[in-house]
């Protein structure tokens, strides 16, 4: 008898249990959708942050949205150069897979981009700043309204971008029409920004948006107000800093914004920047970490970030959680309610969307990345270096969590850990190699791609050569080119 009462309960307890589920779904579905807007540095290395204690450069705006949200101490770029990172946070793929080797390189059409996923669930796509990603060297010029590997291709409706790295008072490229500003190049994508936020607030309709900012690449040219905290730096240092100044005010006039428009809640802010930080500067740029820009070391990979949501990230703390620029595409994914069809496949992230509430614990996914035939993954607290050299490889592991400076090499001393995270390597190597190929895509082959060349040997540019040899920006590059 006993086992029959059981029986009947479980007969009404499974219609109760999926409508629990179903209005579990209903109610998620339901819930309105975050915004999101993601803002890149260029070039502005770990270190450079007020809240890391600089020694001459103060960040009041990047610390006030430190303190309201989630700051990384681990967090990582998607590759030690500026495109390749680019690459990694459209796609969530480590930037080899996706056939941006190093900068300059285009981003393979057959790819699937976050841009294009926040579209098709409903998201106004707005991207506004440096571009690097359609396969065009030199300093950074309006993007062709034909472009086809702008960033209309990628899934941006709306777009005021450039193609590479630009300062104060650029040329840019509104939808495909040339356009002259003036001001602070960070100010001045802020701003751009906040119109199309603004507008996008007007129709109801939910805005992802993309602010890559040209602070701080070079050549650095700031404003003589945001010089002056500097005056016993060398003088590249007194430009560079001072970008560094503007662009943190223009952190500063965003989150106004956003307040402004009463959507700052439900909006997921994140910043970070594309690579480490640049040598040759007095105070240093990565915060005492090896290497700098280009380098596999920390100091080329990791990076300062930021996540602000208020109605989501409700205790703001730091964590050492180590995360990077291949957890955004599934972070926002999650946080979105993107299918899982959007994201093309293998995946290198994941979803950090649980870690805005408590920490959680060991990384369960190697951080990989590979670039100019360099690999590296990262397994929480032991990082794993192949370096290649005359005999082929060399091979360094380091513990992290002991070892921030990356000084002593434990390949030897530590022969398990080691092994271990070499079949990883060679795991996740072996993946990238068929991503290379084109065995990701439906094709099973790469498509056509646009070369990796100078702008100046583009044809619709030419007719502009004679006007923006006059331009500071442009008129020695330019020379140098047509010898």
């Amino acid at each position: 008898m006993k086992n029959l009462f059981l029986q009947v309960g479980l007969v009404i307890l499974e219609p109760m249990r999926f409508l629990f589920a179903f209005m579990l779904s209903f109610a998620a579905l339901a819930a309105p959708r975050p915004n999101v807007v993601l803002v890149m540095a260029d070039d502005q290395g770990w270190g450079q942050m007020g809240y890391y204690n600089h020694p001459v450069l103060k960040t009041p705006h990047l610390d006030a949205m430190a303190r309201a949200g989630l700051r990384f101490d681990r967090f990582y770029a998607g590759g030690p150069v500026c495109s390749p990172t680019r690459a990694t946070v459209l796609t969530g793929r480590t930037h080899d897979r996706t056939g941006v080797f190093d900068h300059g390189y285009a981003l393979r059409s057959q790819e699937k981009t976050l841009a294009q996923a926040m579209k098709k669930a409903g998201y106004g796509t707005g991207h506004f700043g440096k571009w690097h990603l359609n396969g065009l060297r030199g300093p950074g010029v309006p993007i062709l309204k034909n472009d086809t590997h702008g960033p209309k291709r990628f899934g941006f409706d709306v777009w005021v971008s450039v193609t590479n790295f630009f300062e104060r008072d650029p040329l840019m490229s509104r939808g495909g029409k040339f356009e002259d500003f003036k001001g602070d190049s960070s100010e001045i994508v802020v701003d751009e920004a906040l119109k199309f936020i603004t507008a996008k607030v007007k129709e109801k309709q939910p805005f992802f948006t993309v602010l890559w900012y040209g602070t701080p690449h070079s050549p650095w040219v700031a404003a003589e107000v945001d010089k002056k905290p500097f005056t016993k730096l060398s003088a590249k240092a007194q430009e560079h800093y001072g970008e560094l100044v503007a662009m943190d005010r223009s952190i500063g006039t965003l989150r106004r914004g956003l307040r402004k428009l009463g959507v700052e809640q439900n909006t997921l802010l994140w910043f970070t920047s594309d690579n480490g930080g640049l040598p040759g500067f007095d105070p240093d740029t990565t915060g005492g970490l090896r290497g700098y820009k280009s380098s596999m070391y920390e100091g080329g990979l990791r990076v300062p970030a930021i996540i602000e949501w208020p109605k989501v990230i409700t205790k703001p703390r730091i964590t050492k959680y180590p995360a990077g620029a291949v957890d955004i595409f599934p972070t926002i994914a999650q946080a979105a309610g993107l299918s899982a069809s959007s994201m093309l496949q293998p995946q290198d992230g994941v979803s950090l969307k649980p870690l805005f509430s408590n920490e959680i614990g060991p990384r369960k996914k190697p951080l990989p990345f590979r670039s100019r035939d360099r690999l590296v993954i990262i397994d929480n607290e032991y990082k794993l270096i192949s370096l290649p050299n005359k005999r082929g490889v060399k091979l360094e592991l380091y513990n992290l969590e002991k070892d921030t400076a990356e000084a002593t090499n434990l390949f030897e001393k530590e022969p398990r850990i080691a092994q271990r995270l070499k079949k990883k390597a060679e795991a996740i190597n072996a993946s990238i190699e068929a991503s290379v190929a084109g065995k990701d895509y439906p094709e099973g082959k790469v498509g056509p791609q646009p070369p990796r060349i100078f702008w100046n040997t583009v044809d619709a540019y030419k007719p502009f050569f004679p006007e923006w040899s006059k331009r500071p920006e442009y008129g020695a590059w330019l020379k140098r080119r047509l010898k």
